[in-house]
């Protein structure tokens, strides 16, 4: 296993870490997985096995029942593990049941400690923006949890880039909790990211967590153009998150992926993860299985080594289209660029530019 810096703290995680949107399975998330206890203790000895040391969760994944479940599986485990959990979806009715307010993120970090059966909080992520909030009540009631013992880093998630930009620099000046890190949605069906939110991350030195790195499942090479799926599963255009823009697109990247997999005698899923993990900013994959199996081959994607042709034909296959002002940049500013600035155009810079 790698490890990694959370971007700038002190602190080291696995390259991979385990997802538990799947455990429990009660409500919306049955669609995700139905992992038990006894299913969740079994893949968490498995990550550990393979130098996992970060378990990543929410209060929001089956209403709660995901937290109890890690909680009850790493019983006796506790100090081998970082456990990762996340606040600001709605856990109740009431008004106050939602957003980032200091009411809801103290009230919420104090249900997650009693769910997990512990007495602090590793990394604290607010899950979603909350533009009614001021971020001063946001990072205040943060400070107040760090200040307690109750969390040790704090981080964001599916953050715009101005919002976490705004975030930090609000930070610095009222000397409030800087988040360590971004957990954010990254993969070659959907490079985004790319545009803003890696280039700020190799800017201001933050972690990168990449939820759904395979898309769903999309990427896994078991959606081939013109073929049935799995039994079972969701057809391409079931796909309602991540969204599927152009079919036609998403099938040219499988066909690679899984021509590049059949060419080391791996699976697809492998290929996609082990390009994400080459990537700027990227410090750790969110993995999240329905079976044992699944989860065995995704471990394997840390060692996996592709070469650089391998790399750059994914790169060219997914790549996104320039939007303004990188397509001008591009064009008029490469001359003074920086490793931010390269994490979105280095693969651009090789091309003619567009008349």
């Amino acid at each position: 296993m790698q490890y990694r810096p959370l971007g700038s703290s002190g602190l080291d995680i696995s390259a991979v870490t385990l997802g538990t949107m799947g455990f429990g399975g009660e409500g919306n998330f049955k669609a995700v997985g139905e992992i038990d206890l006894a299913g969740a203790r079994r893949q968490i000895d498995m990550c550990l096995d393979a130098g996992v040391n970060l378990i990543d969760t929410a209060d929001i994944y089956s209403t709660g029942r995901s937290e109890e479940i890690v909680g009850e599986a790493i019983a006796g485990k506790r100090d081998e593990v970082l456990i990762a959990s996340k606040v600001r979806f709605a856990m109740g009715d009431g008004p106050n049941m939602a957003g980032l307010s200091r009411h809801h993120i103290i009230a919420g970090c104090e249900a997650s400690l009693r769910r997990l059966r512990t007495d602090h909080i590793d990394l604290y992520q607010v899950h979603e923006w909350d533009g009614q909030t001021p971020l001063e009540e946001t990072l205040g009631a943060l400070a107040h949890l760090l200040d307690a013992g109750k969390v040790r880093y704090v981080g964001a998630s599916n953050f715009a880039g101005w919002q976490l930009m705004k975030a930090l620099g609000i930070a610095e000046r009222d000397h409030l909790p800087r988040f360590a890190s971004e957990q954010i949605y990254y993969s070659l069906q959907e490079r985004s990211a790319e545009y803003e939110l890696l280039p700020l991350a190799v800017d201001q030195g933050l972690g990168v967590l990449i939820w759904s790195p395979l898309a769903g499942g999309l990427l896994s090479g078991k959606f081939r153009r013109g073929q049935a799926g799995p039994a079972g599963a969701r057809t391409l255009s079931d796909w309602g998150e991540p969204p599927i823009y152009d079919e036609d697109a998403v099938h040219d990247t499988i066909d690679v992926l899984v021509e590049i997999a059949d060419g080391h005698g791996v699976s697809a899923a492998q290929v996609a993860l082990a390009w994400l993990l080459g990537r700027p900013a990227v410090t750790s994959i969110v993995v999240g299985a329905r079976t044992e199996e699944q989860l065995a081959d995704n471990l394997k994607a840390v060692d996996l080594q592709l070469s650089e042709e391998e790399r750059a034909r994914l790169e060219e296959i997914s790549r996104p289209r320039l939007i303004y002002p990188y397509w001008h940049q591009r064009k008029t500013a490469a001359d003074r660029l920086g490793a931010a600035d390269l994490a979105l155009l280095a693969p651009y810079l090789a091309q003619e530019p567009p008349a």
